[in-house]
Formats: structure tokens, sequence, C-alpha cells
């Protein structure tokens, strides 16, 4: 049994992002409406999305634009907050994804038991958030270190808004980071977040590896998420989920059944 069966229950799992509001520093953080709604939003997608039927769910500062490849302390307590607040209500495993920085998403989730992290985790990228150089070494060291090993790790290795430095073929980016890191699971996106993923390159990456699943990372949505499945070990969603589809928006209850329902109906044919 593939440890996505394992973990999910089922076979080509949907994790579903809990985007948090922007935190205390962050340049659009509310500060009139405080932690107290940061708490309160979050709750409500949270909600929506389980009731909805998504198979886990991960908790990002997707907000806290434009991101950090250092992430302070202050969005680490914030999320920590937000979780503990809202982990009597988490029915579904989870993860967490401090934007953009691998060592703080591990400390976070063991701080809170997540069970895996989605990051930018290898290599060098020229990106709108200026020069992101990865330290993978450094970063399997935290892990070991913080006691880490149980958490799994979702590489992305096509970052939105980031190019790798180096003139490579993804498929060659996908082998090395198999073969060096030996990644829990690899992540391929589009340009942005809602961007939808090229189902060409995550053919060509899902024949690329021996062992490591492939999650499609961005732009699944109700049209396209069989067709992605198809190739695809699993998908993280968000902004198709939202009320009009739009990223800023929250999640719309009924977008998340409908869409689950595609995916449920794409299952039986498995």
């Amino acid at each position: 049994m593939s440890w996505l069966k394992e973990l999910f229950g089922v076979e080509k799992p949907i994790i579903a992002m809990c985007h948090l509001q922007a935190m205390p520093g962050d340049p659009d953080y509310d500060a009139a409406g405080g932690m107290d709604k940061v708490v309160k939003l979050a709750r409500k997608d949270l909600l929506a999305l389980q009731e909805g039927g998504v198979d886990g769910v991960m908790f990002s500062n997707e907000f806290s634009l434009p991101y950090l490849t250092t992430v302070r302390a202050a969005t680490v307590a914030s999320m920590a907050r937000v979780i503990g607040e809202l982990k009597d209500e988490i029915a579904v495993p989870f993860g967490v994804n401090c934007l953009w920085d691998p060592n703080a998403s591990l400390d976070l989730a063991v701080a809170v038991g997540g069970q895996f992290i989605r990051e930018v985790i290898s290599g060098v990228y020229a990106s709108d958030f200026g020069l992101w150089n990865t330290k993978v070494g450094e970063t399997a060291r935290h892990r070991k270190e913080i006691g880490a090993d149980h958490v799994r790790m979702l590489y992305n290795i096509v970052p939105e808004a980031a190019r790798y430095l180096a003139d490579r073929d993804i498929c060659d980016i996908a082998r090395s980071t198999e073969f060096n890191n030996k990644p829990d699971a690899i992540c391929v996106s589009g340009l942005t977040a809602g961007s939808e993923t090229d189902s060409q390159v995550l053919a060509k990456v899902k024949a690329s590896v021996k062992r490591t699943p492939i999650f499609c990372n961005t732009g699944c949505n109700k049209s396209n998420i069989r067709r992605q499945l198809a190739i695809a070990d699993g998908a993280v969603v968000a902004t198709t989920l939202k009320f009009d589809g739009v990223f800023e928006n929250g999640v719309d209850l009924n977008r998340v059944r409908e869409f689950m329902d595609e995916v449920k109906e794409f299952r039986k044919t498995l």
C-alpha cells in the first residue's frame, strides 16, 4: 500500500488548501480584525472543505504576499495559533505550508501535529521574490534534528512565479530530485496559484520517476480534474473551490461538493 492510500484512505487523494489571511507583520494584515478574524475565516473555510468531502487539508499563509524565503517567527507563531484553535475540528489528515520556508514548515508541522508539508525544498530559482536558493541538505538535517521523520515531504519542483536558474529539463530535475533527496511526492505547478498545470509536462514528469508519487499542484477544476488525475497520483486544489473560482474569496461549499463529485466518479473507473 502506498503512503498516500495509507494516510488518506483513497487512491489519488485531493488535498485542499485552507488559505490563511495575512499574518501580523504582513503588508495586508488586518490589524483591526486581528488574529480573531484570521481564526474565524480559517474555521469557516476548513469546515466547508471538510463538509464538501476533500481527502486532506493543507494550511498555508497564502495571503502573506509578497512571500519570504526565510519566514519570520511571528508568522509561524500566528499559524500555530490558528491551527491550534482549530485542531479539535480538523477531521481529515492535514499538513502545513509556511510560504516559502521548508524549515519553518517542518517546525510548524511538529508543533501542531501536521502530517505533511509542501515546499520548494531543492534547487535554485530566479523568482518574483528574488534569488531563491534552497539548502536541501540543511533542511534534511533539520528534519532529523527536530524529530520530523514522520512528516511527509512534498517537493514543489516547478514553483509558481519562478524559474530554475540553470537550463535543465524538467524531467532531469525530477529524476535528480528523486535520486538525491528521496521526496515523498513531487508537485508540478503552473505559473501562479490557480493557473492550470500543463498535462503534457505532468505526464513527462510522471514517466521520468521510478517510485515517487506526482501531484498536480495548481489549476485543477471540475472540467479538467479527470484528465489530470488520469496522470497524477493526487492533486493540491484551492482556487476552484472558492466563490466564483476567485483566489481572494472564501471557500464555496457547493463548489467543493461539485468538484469532489467529479473526483469520486473518476475513482470508480480505477
